[in-house]
């Protein structure tokens, strides 16, 4: 069946870099995009991020432009975000899904991986 399984979040001070991965398995990586969700506590899940099917695409929420890269790696089925320069407020659970196109709903989801930023 379809998973997600993000990986790589953690306590980091500010200014610090994590790199989140999202390893799928049960479909083929390579005919779908990738977007990268968050969510901070009490407030609403939002999109940070999604690249495409041919990578050509990426998306980046504007406070994270020029912090944060999306990339793939379809032989190793696995898609990461690098964070750099990482504030608090980015603290949040991330969550990588699946989706048929960057504009598309998500349908599929994995379980979140914490990303704390605090001194």
């Amino acid at each position: 069946q379809v998973r997600l399984v993000e990986s790589g979040g953690g306590l980091v001070q500010p200014g610090g870099s994590l790199r989140l991965s999202c390893a799928a398995s049960g479909f083929t990586l390579a005919n779908y995009a990738i977007g990268w969700f968050r969510q901070a506590p009490g407030k609403e899940r939002e999109k940070v991020s999604c690249i495409s099917i041919s990578r050509i695409a990426t998306y980046y929420k504007d406070s994270v432009k020029g912090r944060f890269t999306i990339s793939r790696d379809n032989a190793k089925n696995t898609v990461y975000l690098q964070m750099n320069s990482l504030k608090p407020e980015d603290t949040a659970v991330y969550y990588c899904a699946r989706q048929t196109g960057c504009t598309s709903s998500p349908l599929y989801w994995g379980q979140g991986t914490q990303v704390t930023v605090s001194s």
